[in-house]
C-alpha cells in the first residue's frame, strides 16, 4: 500500500496535522528539520503556513507557488506513515 496524503493542517509551531485516505492522522515535527539547507525558507512561519500544501500526494510546501510537484519541498510520505496515530487537537 501507499500512504496517501489527503489534508495537511500547518500549526504555528512549525508542526504539521497530515491526515491520511485511510483515516490515520499523524501529527509531524518539522523543526528539527528546518536545520538543513533546503528546508531554511520555512524558519519564517508565514512561510511554513502559506506554502503547507498537499503535493505528490504527501506534505509539500509550494514554496515559488507554481504547484510544480518538481519544484516543492516534501516529506516521504512513508516516512509520515510510520509515526503514530494521534488523536486531532485541532478545534
Amino acid at each position: 500500500m501507499f500512504p496517501k496524503v489527503v489534508q495537511v493542517i500547518p500549526m504555528e509551531n512549525h508542526f504539521v496535522y497530515v491526515y491520511f485516505e485511510d483515516g490515520k492522522i499523524v501529527c509531524y515535527d518539522m523543526t528539527k528539520m528546518l536545520e538543513k539547507e533546503v528546508f531554511r525558507p520555512l524558519k519564517d512561519i508565514h512561510v511554513f503556513l502559506d506554502t503547507c500544501t498537499v503535493l505528490n500526494d504527501t506534505l509539500a510546501w509550494d514554496i515559488d507557488g507554481n504547484r510544480d510537484n518538481t519544484t516543492c519541498l516534501d516529506i516521504d510520505p512513508d516516512t509520515l506513515y510510520e509515526l503514530p496515530a494521534v488523536e486531532e487537537k485541532i478545534a
